[in-house]
């Protein structure tokens, strides 16, 4: 009889390099520690070199002192591409991918300009290129592979307008629609490179308000959220080793929801 691997393998991610955007921020910066306490190699890719390897520097795990950094700004096609090979140079391989960099937009529907709208989806042309080179990379290692994308609760239900009514800027039209294509785009993709053993699924976080929220509207989404509380960042630790590791070997296509049970009302 097959031995069947433990729980504490199924997670494991010694051996593995991942490779993160947007790990110096409010919740990237615990998903960046996740992969690494999870014994991952991890490289940090960011527009700015200084907070990548500040952020590099600080990270733990079985391979403290290893973790690396790169530049790579997901909203520029040359960018993306010179920050992987390069990550692949220092790393050697690459063989988990988290896309959560995000270029934000503070327009809501009222008064957003057409290429602003157009600028928002363009995070979406970024994973995709990002994960397109991850999955080239791999078939020619004929090596498995997880990419994870981060979607967002608004991008399965509509915005609380009453809860940003008075209390800071309205959540943009154009990142509902952001959020919603990265999750069907998670699935089209994960359909197309499963018999590539590239397995790409969806993590959708909210609400996850940083410090920058006013009390006013934390007040309002608290009376909104069955929870009656925000998330904290590393609540979301487990659900990206999850999906990242062999514990979610047969998932693919998924869109996993942490939201506090926001999007089940």
């Amino acid at each position: 009889m097959k031995t069947e691997p433990s729980i504490q393998q199924l997670f494991d991610l010694s051996g593995r390099v991942a490779l993160i955007t947007g790990a110096s921020g409010h919740l990237g910066s615990s998903m960046a520690r996740a992969l690494a306490e999870a014994s991952a190699r991890v490289v940090v890719a960011s527009r700015d070199a200084k907070v990548g390897k500040e952020m590099s520097s600080s990270l733990g795990g079985a391979e403290s002192g290893w973790h690396t950094n790169v530049v790579m700004n997901h909203m520029d096609e040359k960018s993306i591409l010179r920050g992987f090979n390069q990550a692949v140079k220092l790393a050697d391989k690459i063989d988990i991918l988290v896309c959560n960099g995000h270029e934000a937009l503070g327009e809501d529907w009222q008064t957003v300009k057409g290429k602003q709208f157009t600028r928002q989806l363009q995070n979406a042309t970024g994973y995709f290129l990002l994960a397109r080179e991850l999955r080239n990379h791999v078939v020619k290692r004929r090596a498995p592979a997880s990419i994870v994308m981060l979607g967002s609760m608004y991008g399965l239900v509509g915005s609380y307008p009453q809860a940003y009514e008075g209390s800071g800027p309205a959540n943009p039209v154009a990142y509902q629609v952001l959020k919603g294509g990265i999750a069907q785009m998670a699935r089209h993709l994960a359909v197309y490179w499963a018999r590539d053993r590239v397995r790409v699924n969806c993590l959708s976080p909210g609400p996850f308000p940083s410090s920058a929220a006013t009390k006013k509207l934390l007040r309002n989404l608290k009376q909104h959220s069955p929870m009656a509380r925000m998330g904290q960042p590393y609540e979301l630790k487990g659900a990206l080793v999850f999906l990242a590791s062999d514990a979610s070997s047969y998932m693919t296509g998924h869109n996993l929801v942490v939201d506090g049970g926001w999007t089940s009302w």
